[in-house]
């Protein structure tokens, strides 16, 4: 056993070693709820914020010295992602305010270092300053509208067009320096006209960089490439997205956007009940062995024989009687779940009707305020506050039954309910959100948003998305999978009807009678 152990470990870490890992970034915001999460049904009072209660147990995380040492390393690269970014983007500004003023300094130079040799600047010249202004400032505008956006996500990896981009631009521009300063500096061109021709071809050829960077940054992902397969860990739920020519970390990030809108939120609450039953089924089932050596006495003979076999008889007899109640099991866990269908049915009519009751009492507080003054009015936050007691123990009371109470806190639920008064909802729109789980983005930022995703890949995450590829964005309750086909090739063919095969002639003869 001790041997199986050993190598299972050392399987691992080598599987381990096999992947490489890397971690997403999102914006700065409350941990995901996982540590805090409810791991069991809580007993709580049916008031709301006046008792609290302390779930204690045998915790299912612990940390070690390795996990000291890993959340340690993952400060640190957090840390150095941040110093990255910034000074990514301050290598953005300076490349930006080269590229802007390098065609300046080309027409100013001139003009400060040889004004007197210059020929004079005719109407021709003077129109160039006119298309050198307007084209700097469709560049200033394209540039901005395109690069100066709030990041959505913090990648491991550099974008690989875009530093390509970058690369292309400064090369661009020391050759147009080195050129000016070789043939224009130099020999101090008397022909400003030229030199004011030298500034447009500037900014003609930076506008269609610019044009490059369009179809290489959004254009080239548009077209749908591959169909990936997303599914959580946890609990299976599994959505289907299509996606272009991106490389792994863009696809991860995606895939994390499309996540936050599509998946129900995570309920590490409903998993609990499955575990449990579990755990009772294998606490009750014993396992004897069989062919396990009994103690013997030196004196053997007739009657320890027979000991030794009506013990196997009766292990044997011990064991079949464990398989019979195991198989079972299937009983209770249908008659499980059909009471708790029963009690959710059951809790879920109750709150229908008190919700309802709440929303009849509030259109009689309309009523009345109508005939108040002015000053009298009671607000929606108000009246919210005035019926939300007489909803409250049956809402309660079904969030715990669908283990959604730690969803929804009581100050989450009067906003909801003043924001359906303000609105003139109905009832039903009150509920939808209680009854039906909606995605994750419905519930409060600090009850899903994660700081840290976490990528794990076999290949580089630079590189492009491949038929096969799997990839795993790891949260801390639970991790996504994520694997990926290429949408197939498809041709049609046509087959032409000619109009002339749907006519047809109708011949009647003629009958005379006789």
């Amino acid at each position: 056993m001790e041997r199986s152990r050993d190598h299972h470990k050392s399987r691992s870490k080598d599987g381990s070693r096999s992947e490489k890992s890397v971690t997403i970034n999102a914006p700065p915001a409350e941990p995901l709820l996982g540590d805090s999460s409810v791991l069991g049904e809580e007993v709580q009072d049916d008031n709301w914020g006046e008792t609290t209660t302390a779930v204690t147990g045998t915790s299912e995380h612990s940390l070690s010295q390795e996990d000291i040492v890993r959340i340690t390393k993952d400060l640190e690269d957090s840390v150095g992602l941040d110093c990255r970014r910034y000074f990514s983007l301050t290598l953005a500004v300076v490349l930006g305010l080269l590229v802007f003023l390098t065609p300046l300094a080309f027409l100013a130079l001139p003009h400060l270092l040889w004004p007197d040799k210059l020929l004079v600047c005719g109407t021709a010249c003077e129109g160039l300053f006119i298309s050198v202004a307007f084209k700097l400032l469709i560049l200033l505008l394209a540039v901005w509208a395109l690069f100066f956006r709030a990041p959505r996500a913090g990648l491991p990896r550099v974008f690989v067009f875009r530093a390509l981009l970058a690369v292309l631009v400064l090369l661009f521009v020391v050759s147009y320096w080195l050129f000016y300063g070789v043939r224009i500096l130099d020999s101090q061109d008397e022909n400003y006209q030229g030199i004011v021709q030298y500034a447009v071809s500037l900014v003609d050829a930076l506008l269609f960089i610019h044009y490059l960077a369009i179809v290489l940054l959004e254009l080239r992902q548009l077209q749908p490439a591959f169909s990936v397969c997303v599914t959580r860990s946890t609990d299976g739920e599994t959505r289907h997205y299509n996606l272009g020519q991106l490389s792994i970390q863009r696809a991860a990030l995606a895939i994390i956007e499309n996540y936050y809108r599509d998946f129900s939120v995570h309920n590490p609450a409903l998993l609990t009940a499955s575990k449990s039953r579990a755990a009772k089924h294998l606490a009750g089932l014993k396992v004897y062995n069989v062919d396990g050596e009994f103690p013997t006495t030196p004196a053997t003979g007739p009657g320890n024989n027979a000991a030794t076999g009506l013990a196997h008889s009766q292990s044997r007899a011990m064991i079949a009687a464990a398989a019979r109640r195991r198989d079972t099991n299937h009983n209770e866990l249908y008659y499980e779940e059909a009471e708790h269908e029963r009690r959710v049915r059951k809790r879920k009519a109750r709150l229908v009707v008190a919700v309802e009751e709440a929303f009849t009492h509030i259109k009689r507080m309309q009523e009345e305020e109508q005939k108040k003054a002015p000053g009298d009015v009671m607000d929606p936050r108000e009246a919210a506050q005035a019926i939300f007691p007489s909803m409250a123990r049956s809402l309660q009371k079904y969030l715990r039954t669908t283990r959604q109470q730690h969803c929804h806190s009581m100050e989450s639920i009067q906003q909801h309910l003043a924001f359906c008064i303000t609105n003139n909802m109905t009832p039903k729109a009150f509920l939808e959100s209680y009854l039906n789980p909606g995605p994750t983005l419905q519930y409060g930022r600090e009850r899903w948003l994660a700081r840290q995703w976490t990528l794990v890949s076999e290949a580089s995450v630079t590189s492009g998305l491949k038929e096969g590829a799997i990839f795993l964005l790891k949260c801390i309750d639970f991790s996504l999978v994520v694997t990926t086909k290429r949408i197939p090739y498809i041709q049609l063919s046509e087959e032409f009807i000619d109009p002339k095969s749907h006519k047809f002639v109708l011949r009647l003869q003629s009958e005379t009678s006789v």
